[in-house]
């Protein structure tokens, strides 16, 4: 007969801190005369609170109980309490003594960060476990606790806010896996936090392979263990001959006389003697003798993954216990890719880590170990994955450097080059750092540790997306709305949503605007409406129709009506006047005064405030005359004696009449090379 002993076997590491910590307090005793109780069990195993209560250790199981001590050492026990318990301890007077487990400390934390206003927590366990309970306790709010599949029905059909999902340490891993799958299908704002302890996943997994493969599976640990249960309950679905046993009193050694191979396993609070004690029962070999040698007989090499406990923390080294005869050091460089990140915010004495031996001697019969190299190696899958299938990754930027940019991706470092970071020219990498960007991996090569990123190609894609579908529901005419992205001299660039359109200078009012700058920012919002579409290119305008100035003009501006205005430009034959935006007047030098001048600017300059009289207006062309002299005239006001007034001829009137079509024949034109001008730069910039 073959006994196999699964690796996993016995005490997990948060027991045994808690065992270890309730025998220290035993021996504390003696010297401060201080009773030690637990509040209840230190773990789910009779045996040790029996031996426990040998050594002056006793236990309390309520807090009314605890009213009745003297000032006490009260251990809180490996599954842990809820935060109003160890309150109530303290105020009490008594000395907490907290062997709670560190991976279940960690969900308390998660507890306390994932309930509140706007927060739902559903823990997956037995909602009658202290763990379960210690976990509620943490709460800001009441959670929902699930131990079933079918316990999901029983949930809200709609849970609003931020809804994050942790598990009882111990609880069946493909049970949890199994909820966690309806669960997203149920929800889509889930947060799936995997709180079963790694020990405890790989406990089940072991006893699960090994209970396939022997005629009798012996489970060992105390009835009420849930981790042991657990591990029951799996092995019974590979094996029906497996028997559950607190001890080997529990053993009926017949069962296994006709068994060839014979498994053995035991829950995370189960004594090694008592493992030991139902081998040799079953067994003379020697495989459990060589699972409990002695820490000296440990031996490492360069490459392994080793587990270990954090023994002390420096802002730049982590100092780790790896059951060696020398400890493990873990720099800030094998950590993290985070430059200058301080160690001490991110684990602390008591924690279980996980790392790679770098080198078994530094020169100072220290062990080199690396965390990130394990982070990393994990991620090389995820990326070759990613770069095989074209997936879209997330990294922060952990480093702007002259050629590009240091992505890290769970410790992998990807570089982006800088041509690749954007569809345009990046003059400042440096605003990327710390950011977390997308991007696609062009080159995956594991041997070099080369991995090279494109985010260009997504942006670039997703902008031709958004342009297809902007071009596929805009026409000429429609009202848009959009921020402006860019302003010159000649007008502004209006992002709408996968295309840039052109407000030019001449649409951006009914009235003159002599600067852009002056009236738009990069970031306003502005609603518009589109004159014209050109291939990819679009013509904005804000010059409304309903808000043409001409559409009253006829009522405003009567032949004969005063008027005044502003003297906006000049020429030698006279001066444009605005009258209000987007209506201008023509006064000719003749009709400027009294008397005969050569020029405008003899008697006028620009921004001149001036009052005349309106002797023509042609509503068809647009067109408003206006007369200082008349003015004058009609205010009693005659030229001085000397003055002979010149009587106009046929002749002259209709030069004024081609005068007048002549400025507005320049004015028009001057506009036209504008744009056309505005359009040949904007057609040069897309271009680069």
């Amino acid at each position: 007969m073959k006994v196999i002993v699964a690796k996993k076997a016995g005490f997990c590491f948060g027991v045994k801190r808690a065992v270890d910590t309730a025998f220290k307090a035993a021996e504390d005793e003696a010297e401060d005369k201080k009773p030690v109780f637990t509040f209840g069990p230190i773990i789910h195993n009779k045996e040790v609170v029996a031996e426990l209560a040998k050594h002056g250790v006793g236990m309390v199981d309520s807090l009314n109980e605890l009213e009745k001590l003297p000032v006490s050492k009260i251990i809180i026990r490996s599954h842990g309490v809820g935060r109003d318990i160890l309150t109530s301890i303290e105020k009490m007077g008594h000395e907490v003594i907290d062997a709670t487990c560190p991976f279940v400390k960690n969900i308390h934390k998660k507890a306390d960060e994932s309930t509140g206003e706007g927060k739902t927590l559903i823990i997956t366990g037995d909602p009658d476990h202290p763990e379960v309970q210690g976990i509620k306790g943490w709460c800001n709010n009441e959670p929902f606790i699930i131990s079933e599949v079918s316990d999901i029905d029983k949930l809200p059909e709609k849970i609003d806010g931020q809804l994050t999902v942790v598990s009882q340490t111990t609880f069946n891993a493909k049970k949890f896996k199994d909820i966690v799958e309806l669960l997203h299908k149920k929800y889509y704002n889930i947060i799936v936090c995997n709180t079963i302890c790694n020990a405890t996943a790989e406990r089940q997994e072991e006893a699960e392979k090994l209970s396939a493969q022997v005629d009798v599976m012996i489970v060992i640990g105390d009835k009420s263990s849930s981790n042991t249960k657990k591990l029951y309950e799996i092995s019974r679905q590979q094996c029906k001959n497996t028997y559950y046993i607190q001890t080997l009193n529990d053993l009926d050694l017949t069962v296994i006389e006709s068994a060839s191979r014979v498994g053995i396993t035991a829950g995370a609070s189960t004594p090694r003697n008592i493992i030991k004690e139902v081998h040799d029962s079953m067994s003379e070999a020697n495989e459990f003798e060589k699972l409990l040698q002695e820490e000296e007989n440990f031996s490492i090499r360069t490459g392994q993954i080793v587990e270990g406990t954090v023994i002390g923390v420096k802002p730049e080294e982590i100092i780790v216990d790896i059951h060696y005869k020398s400890e493990g050091i873990v720099t800030r460089e094998e950590y993290s890719n985070t430059p200058n990140i301080d160690l001490t915010t991110i684990v602390k004495e008591g924690d279980p880590i996980t790392v790679k031996v770098i080198k078994t001697n530094d020169g100072e019969g220290q062990v080199v170990l690396s965390y990130k190299r394990i982070a990393a190696e994990k991620a090389y899958a995820k990326l070759e994955e990613a770069f095989n299938n074209e997936e879209v990754l997330k990294g922060t930027v952990t480093q702007a450097l002259q050629g590009g940019l240091s992505v890290t991706v769970d410790e992998c470092k990807i570089f982006i080059p800088a041509s690749l970071v954007s569809d345009t020219y990046e003059r400042d990498l440096k605003k990327y750092e710390g950011q977390e960007v997308e991007f696609v991996l062009t080159e995956f090569n594991i041997a070099k540790r080369r991995f090279i990123g494109n985010r260009k190609k997504i942006i670039v894609e997703r902008k031709t997306a958004l342009a297809k579908e902007l071009f596929d529901r805009i026409e000429v005419g429609q009202t848009v709305e959009g921020t402006v992205k860019n302003v010159t001299n000649f007008g502004a660039f209006i992002d709408l949503g996968g295309a840039d359109g052109l407000l030019h200078i001449s649409e951006m009012s009914w009235g003159r605007v002599d600067n852009p700058k002056k009236l738009f920012n990069v970031g306003d919002k502005v609603t518009a409406f589109i004159k014209d579409i050109k291939g990819d290119k679009i013509a904005l305008s804000l010059k409304f129709e309903d808000q043409n100035p001409w559409l009253s003009a006829e009522d405003k501006y009567t032949i004969g009506s005063v008027v005044t205005g502003k003297v906006a430009r000049m020429t030698d034959f006279g001066a444009f006047v605005v009258l209000e935006p987007g209506i201008d007047a023509l006064l000719h030098v003749s009709q400027i005064a009294l008397k005969r001048i050569e020029k405008p600017s003899d008697v006028l300059k620009v921004g001149d405030e001036i009052t005349a009289k309106v002797v023509d207006f042609k509503p068809a062309d647009k067109k408003i005359s206006l007369s200082i002299k008349a003015y004058l005239k009609d205010q009693g006001i005659e030229p001085e004696e000397d003055y002979d007034e010149p009587v106009t001829s046929a002749e002259e009137v209709a030069e004024y009449a081609a005068v007048d079509e002549v400025a507005d024949e320049v004015v028009e034109e001057s506009a036209e090379v504008a744009e056309e001008a505005a359009e040949e730069v904007a057609e040069a910039a897309t271009e680069e």
